[in-house]
C-alpha cells in the first residue's frame, strides 16, 4: 500500500472516531492529501442556490474540528458547464472537489457537454429544494390554470427564463410534455440573472425558490402558481403543490458533491464522512431549512443509485420530446 493510502486509511478512521467523540482534535494534515484545504468548485455565480448552500457548508466545516476542509471556488459560466469541465480534468487526488445537482444530467441530454454524471466519482448528496413555478408580478394570470389557457392560446409566445440545457430549462420541458403547452424560452446564465428579469417584468415566467418567493409574494413583485414537491412548504403554506392543481409532477433540485473520475477510494470516504457531519450539524440544518432546503444526505454508494435512476427518468423524457436522440 502507498504512503498516501496509508494515510488517507488513518484518517478515515480518525474522521470516525471524530464522529464520534466529538471532541478530538486532529492535525492539518491526517488526511494525507497533497493539500491542507480542498477546492470545491461550484459553478454558478454567488447569489444562486448552489453558491449559497455549499458557502454554507463552507462555513460549517471551518468550524467544526476537521483535519482537511473546503474552499468554495467559483467557475461560472456556459450554464455551469465552465466549471464541470474544470472539475472533470482536476487531477483525482481529492484535492478537488465538485458542487453538482441534475443540470449534469440536462447539459449532456442537450447536447451541450459530452459526459454526464458518471464521469465523476461520486462522493455524497446533501440537500433536496423544490422548484417553484414562478411569474413577473406584472402579468394577468393569477393560477395555473390561467396561466397554461394562456399558453394554449398562444403557443411559443409566453417568454420563460431559463438556463439553456440546464434544470431551469428542463422543469418547463417537461410541465410542456404533460400539458401540451409551449413557452419561449429567454437565455441566462443562472438563478440570480433570471430572478432579476422577472422583478423587472422583462420575462413573464421563470422558476424561484422558496426564500426568493416568500419575500416577493406578499408585495405582488412576483407571483408564483405552484411548488414541485409532494407536499407544501411550511414556509410557503398556501402555495399548493402542482399535484393538487392537476399536474402529476415533481421537480428538485438534488445536490451533492463528486470528485474527478480515479480519486482514490479512501479519500472519498474521508469527504463522505465529513460532510455527513455537516449534514448532522444542527446550525447547518436550520440555516438551510429556513431557506426552504431539506437536508438529503446519500453516501456515495447511494448517491451513485439515485443519479443513476435520476438519469434514466430524464433521459426517458428527453427523448419523448426530442431533446435527446439515443
Amino acid at each position: 500500500m502507498t504512503k498516501i493510502k496509508t494515510s488517507l486509511l488513518a484518517a478515515v478512521g480518525a474522521l470516525g472516531a471524530l464522529a464520534a467523540v466529538g471532541g478530538t482534535t486532529l492535525p492539518a494534515n491526517a488526511a494525507g492529501l497533497a493539500c491542507s484545504t480542498a477546492k470545491l468548485i461550484v459553478p454558478w455565480k454567488a447569489g444562486g442556490g448552489t453558491h449559497i448552500i455549499f458557502s454554507q457548508m463552507e462555513k460549517t466545516m471551518q468550524e467544526m474540528d476537521l483535519p482537511t476542509k473546503i474552499q468554495v471556488v467559483t467557475v461560472g459560466g456556459q450554464g455551469g458547464n465552465k466549471g464541470a469541465k474544470e472539475a472533470a480534468k482536476a487531477k483525482p487526488d481529492g484535492c478537488t472537489l465538485f458542487a453538482i445537482h441534475q443540470s449534469a444530467i440536462v447539459s449532456y441530454l442537450n447536447g451541450r457537454i459530452d459526459f454526464t454524471w458518471d464521469g465523476f466519482d461520486m462522493v455524497s448528496q446533501l440537500t433536496s429544494t423544490p422548484e417553484i413555478m414562478g411569474a413577473a408580478g406584472s402579468v394577468p394570470w393569477n393560477t395555473l390554470g390561467e396561466m397554461t389557457q394562456a399558453a394554449k392560446d398562444a403557443p411559443g409566445t409566453l417568454e420563460t427564463g431559463a438556463t439553456f440545457g440546464s434544470t431551469s430549462q428542463f422543469m418547463w420541458l417537461l410541465f410542456e410534455d404533460l400539458t401540451g403547452v409551449k413557452f419561449k424560452y429567454i437565455p441566462f446564465d443562472g438563478t440570480k440573472e433570471r430572478v432579476t428579469a422577472l422583478l423587472a417584468n422583462t420575462i413573464k415566467l421563470g422558476t424561484i425558490n422558496i426564500p426568493t418567493a416568500k419575500k416577493n409574494l406578499a408585495s405582488g413583485s412576483l407571483k408564483a402558481f405552484g411548488i414541485a414537491a409532494d407536499e407544501r412548504s411550511p414556509l410557503l403554506p398556501d402555495l399548493p403543490t402542482l399535484k393538487e392543481l392537476g399536474v402529476d409532477m415533481t421537480y428538485s433540485l438534488d445536490r451533492g458533491i463528486v470528485a474527478p473520475k480515479g480519486t482514490p477510494k479512501e479519500a472519498i470516504e474521508y469527504w463522505e464522512n465529513a460532510i455527513k457531519m455537516v449534514s448532522e450539524n444542527a446550525e447547518f440544518k436550520s440555516a438551510l431549512e429556513a431557506k426552504g432546503t431539506k437536508i438529503k444526505y446519500r453516501n456515495a454508494e447511494e448517491y451513485a443509485a439515485w443519479f443513476k435512476a435520476e438519469y434514466d427518468a430524464h433521459e426517458k423524457v428527453a427523448i419523448k420530446i426530442g431533446m435527446f436522440k439515443k
